[in-house]
């Protein structure tokens, strides 16, 4: 794997701790709702995500990350639409297909 595509996996996988860390533990919907600060957060940190696919795309198009073109489709969503934003939408993400792209992401890492 090249070094490039290696660094924006690392970027991944910061962006996903980084939404651990700000949503905490509880995984409480109301409160992530709530709290605009957390919200933004975690939004850039899915745009971040969808950028570092992207670019890992364009070096290697083939790699195996599940859905790549959708999270993609996500960071465009999140940064040209961020007046339709939908918090349960996000929310679903966070909690089921962020973990399995922690895994993929870390699966990658190991074998590079």
């Amino acid at each position: 794997m090249q070094h490039d595509a290696k660094k924006h996996l690392l970027d991944i996988s910061t962006s996903i701790d980084s939404i651990n860390d700000f949503i905490g533990d509880k995984r409480n919907f109301n409160e992530y709702e709530s709290n605009k600060l957390i919200r933004r957060a975690v939004e850039r940190e899915l745009e971040i995500i969808g950028e570092a696919t992207n670019r890992i795309l364009k070096i290697d198009k083939d790699i195996d990350i599940s859905n790549a073109r959708r999270i993609v489709n996500l960071r465009n969503w999140v940064i040209h639409s961020y007046d339709n934003v939908d918090n349960i939408i996000i929310w679903g993400i966070i909690s089921k297909d962020l973990p399995l792209l922690k895994n993929q992401v870390n699966f990658l890492l190991e074998k590079s």
